[in-house]
């Protein structure tokens, strides 16, 4: 019985902070379908390196935000796609529309 307990505590404790970025910071709107469809992917794919995990751990890539590459679309879902030196490029990954998903959930993180 504890260990079930302690499972549910652990798994509402991890999803706390998807849920706090889906609802946004205050009274911004929610997300429409195109950015949660962007925010799962980049949860499935991204945040691994764009989000610290835990306070011991490094981080390996930038934070992303909507002011990221001067908050250029054009210029994201080319980073996204061709990547860098440092970054897999994702259009093997992805959809374009996958992608401009990707971007417009970027656009919402400040």
């Amino acid at each position: 019985m504890k260990c079930g307990i302690a499972m549910l505590l652990l798994f509402l404790l991890s999803t706390a902070p998807l849920l706090a970025l889906a609802q946004g910071p205050g009274n911004a709107p929610a997300l429409n379908d195109k950015q949660l469809l962007g925010m799962r992917l980049f949860n499935q794919s991204c945040r691994v390196c764009h989000i610290k995990p835990q306070l011991a751990s490094p981080q390996f890539a930038p934070v992303l935000s909507k002011n990221t590459l001067g908050g250029q679309e054009i210029a994201l879902r080319t980073f996204i796609t061709n990547g860098t030196p440092r970054m897999p490029g994702f259009k093997n990954h992805f959809r374009p529309a996958e992608i401009d998903a990707i971007v417009a959930y970027l656009k919402t993180i400040d």
